[in-house]
């Protein structure tokens, strides 16, 4: 496939090929994918999510889990004696292998040179920690000579840790993939839980994209409240939510280490946090399901309490209902999207969560959100719940009628609802769902 480079939108919001055509990033966790998987387990993995929409997958060099220690699954490590600046070659042509079958298959690949732990002290993880400012630099430089010829690699750094008191580690690293590849590559962060990277990183000239990870504690987790931030940033750079809740991982209401007797997230968890990061300003989402980023099989102990093996959770109902996000946000006009909370008129924000005890709130969970074109063509209300009733103001949109349509977001299926005069309306989702996507068309 001829790939073209990733870039920003020349309106900084979105994502763009090199021809400026729009790129909606639909990405899928797999940390672990160089690390515990085969090289024909990684093509079945890489050909499902290609058939399933995906365009975009997320892995680790360095993977988090005993990633330095604990061979792949060709029994090779990826370092010689903990030493960024001594790769060993048989490792890194596995990575060369998979990434080449992703070209093959039309995938992009966020590549996280190392993990956090291996940088980042004083927090979970098994490290060790090997980085310092001029090693950075060196394995940065490496990486980038090695994939030079790649333009389907987007650089994620970071790896699940805050920047704080690294940035050097991290500046350097950047600017070693820099002079290895000859040219600005497309940079951004993964930044731990209930953080985005803007909080550290906003005005680094080398990241290209905040990434926030709103995380797998909190039911409901106000994604679209750090996209909103991070919208409003200046200067303006594009947002997305790297990391929300895994499908099938344990809800832990009370911080107690994800035990499943809370219950796990599920396809509507997932669906929930996508369409509310998305039409609050998204240039795109991740998905991810617990068994698949650890890539759980029979060769593996389950990392807090995954329940499938990787290749039957491929096929969870979520990870199936993602490419209608993708579809319904490609099939209007792409560039002139902005976030649109102000045609709501009956709703208030909810509170923010004010200790471990209030990490389920309904306000939460019924929270609509509201996308258009700045131009009046279209706009998109996520009701998350059915017989759910918004008031909505389209003075915003052009024309004096509007057309309305049902999309269900676990099909992709439009239902016709009716015309309407541009007023305000109020309109009740439908039964049974429970979450519907409003489209309202001049």
């Amino acid at each position: 496939m001829d790939f073209k480079l990733i870039k920003v939108s020349d309106n900084k919001r979105f994502l763009a090929t090199e021809d400026n055509e729009p790129f909606f990033w639909l990405g899928d966790t797999a940390w672990e994918l160089f690390h515990r998987l085969n090289l024909e387990e990684a093509e079945y993995y890489l050909e499902i999510r290609k058939k399933q929409g995906f365009n975009l997958i997320q892995a680790v060099i360095l993977a988090e889990l005993d990633g330095l220690h604990t061979p792949n699954a060709n029994g090779h490590i990826p370092l010689i004696g903990d030493d960024p600046t001594k790769p060993n070659e048989y490792y890194f042509r596995h990575v060369d292998n998979i990434i080449s079958l992703a070209v093959k298959k039309g995938l992009y690949m966020g590549l996280l040179p190392t993990w956090g732990d291996k940088v980042h002290k004083n927090l979970w993880g098994i490290g060790p920690i090997i980085f310092d400012k001029n090693n950075a630099y060196v394995y940065g430089k490496f990486l980038g000579e090695r994939y030079k010829e790649n333009k389907n690699i987007i650089w994620i750094l970071g790896g699940d840790r805050p920047a704080e008191g690294y940035e050097d580690i991290w500046t350097n690293m950047a600017q070693g993939i820099r002079d290895g590849l000859g040219r600005k590559p497309f940079i951004t962060y993964h930044p731990t839980g209930g953080y985005s990277s803007s909080k550290w990183l906003h005005n680094m000239e080398w990241l290209d994209m905040n990434m926030l990870q709103s995380g797998h504690c909190l039911v409901d987790a106000p994604n679209w409240e750090m996209i909103k931030n991070d919208y409003n940033l200046n200067p303006i750079k594009p947002v997305l939510d790297g990391e929300p809740n895994y499908e099938n991982h344990p809800i832990d209401p009370y911080l107690r280490k994800w035990h499943p007797e809370y219950g796990r997230f599920d396809d509507y968890h997932v669906r929930k946090q996508a369409y509310r990061a998305v039409f609050s300003g998204a240039c795109g989402h991740t998905y991810g399901h617990h068994s698949v980023w650890q890539m759980y099989g029979p060769r593996y102990t389950p990392t807090t309490f995954a329940c499938y093996y990787w290749d039957e959770a491929l096929y969870s109902p979520g990870a199936k209902q993602m490419i209608h996000l993708k579809n319904l946000m490609l099939s209007y006009p792409y560039f002139t999207r902005v976030p649109a909370q102000d045609m709501l008129l009956n709703i208030t924000p909810p509170s923010p969560p004010k200790d471990k005890e209030d990490r389920i709130n309904p306000e939460r969970a019924f929270y609509p959100c509201a996308t258009r074109d700045s131009e009046g063509s279209y706009a998109f209300i996520y009701f998350p719940n059915s017989s759910q009733t918004l008031i909505i103001d389209t003075s915003s949109l052009a024309g004096a009628k509007i057309k309305a349509k049902w999309y269900d977001p676990r099909t992709g299926e439009r239902y016709y609802l009716g015309e309407y005069p541009k007023e305000t309306l109020e309109i009740t989702s439908p039964i049974g769902g429970p979450d519907w996507i409003l489209i309202l068309e001049v």
